[in-house]
């Protein structure tokens, strides 16, 4: 029960904010894959792997568990390929609201 209230209010993120600290992730970049899953990964997906992982991300901005794999791997490169100071506070903002008002969290 706790589960399913940190998962939908989007508290399972907070222990990321000691990886932020430690520098192996930004607030802000695609977000991070478990191994077995980056291993099927598609070549040109690995430029992904070419900023830090974020705790938010353009994908995540753009509708988190609503979207589909393709449309994940798009926007994560889209990221790499544009990211700016000013599309990073756009995220944060944004995904700021989604967490406010749960929309996209399973």
């Amino acid at each position: 029960r706790f589960g399913a209230i940190a998962r939908k209010t989007s508290l399972d993120e907070l222990p990321n904010l000691f990886n932020v600290l430690w520098g192996q992730m930004s607030l802000v970049g695609p977000r991070p894959e478990v191994p077995e899953i980056v291993g099927q990964f598609p070549p040109e997906y690995h430029r992904r792997h070419d900023v830090l992982p974020g705790i938010a991300g353009l994908a995540q901005m753009k509708g988190r568990s609503d979207l589909t794999y393709d449309e994940i791997v798009t926007y994560d490169l889209r990221y790499v390929d544009d990211h700016s100071v000013l599309i990073d506070i756009q995220i944060l903002l944004r995904t700021f609201l989604q967490v406010l008002t749960g929309s996209g969290a399973r």
